[in-house]
């Protein structure tokens, strides 16, 4: 699957940062679908110059995201996003407007409920 993400070296963004990031936007508009199998973590690691483990934290991070499950054999598979029930999207807007209200970024935001995520 070449050319599934395309890195910006120079970038003050970390490298499994933009790895991540460019494989949930495609998931999430519908560019990468629901079964579709990724890359294997080794793959994209040699495709981008990277580490394979810069490439399994980017993995790792969007299946604690449910955008992706792994399995052994059968790769890394893209999972159909859930629906977001109207109760949780009301809460994240109010999330939102907490840590805005609080001067937090969003990625500060993003830390307070990852903290508070049980695990």
């Amino acid at each position: 699957m070449t050319g599934l993400v395309a890195l910006d070296a120079g970038g003050r963004v970390p490298p499994f940062e933009q790895v991540r990031s460019q494989i949930a936007a495609q998931i999430g508009a519908g560019y990468l679908v629901d079964g579709e199998r990724l890359p294997s973590v080794r793959a994209l690691a040699e495709e981008l110059g990277l580490a394979s483990g810069t490439v399994a934290r980017a993995y790792q991070m969007l299946e604690e995201a449910g955008l992706v499950h792994t399995a052994r054999g059968a790769g890394t598979r893209v999972v159909r996003p859930a629906a977001v029930p109207d109760s949780v999207a009301e809460a994240a807007r109010a999330l939102v407007a907490a840590a805005r209200e609080a001067g937090l970024s969003a990625d500060q935001a993003a830390v307070a409920l990852r903290e508070a995520w049980p695990a």
